[in-house]
């Protein structure tokens, strides 16, 4: 699992980023990025997102060519072991 935070001058929970990973949808079909979202439920604090991938190395991949990061909007990301119990 992949979560990853913006400052909060860059976006507000109620913004809709404008800007997106142009592979997300390419990866999501593929079966690489099985889910990707915001949290919306903390109003008054920096938008975070979360992205759910396959291995650590597409994860790695993915924040490495991802849009925010490219352009220094996000914060700080963090990659987790995660268990998909329906596998």
């Amino acid at each position: 699992m992949l979560s990853w935070s913006q400052p909060s001058s860059s976006l507000s929970q109620t913004q809709k980023p404008k800007i997106q990973n142009p592979s997300s949808k390419k990866l999501h079909e593929q079966g690489t990025l099985v889910m990707s979202g915001a949290f919306l439920d903390n109003p008054g604090e920096a938008l975070s997102t979360m992205g759910v991938l396959t291995s650590r190395e597409a994860a790695e991949d993915y924040i490495k060519h991802d849009p925010f990061m490219l352009r220094g909007m996000i914060a700080k990301h963090t990659i987790r072991e995660w268990a998909n119990m329906f596998a």
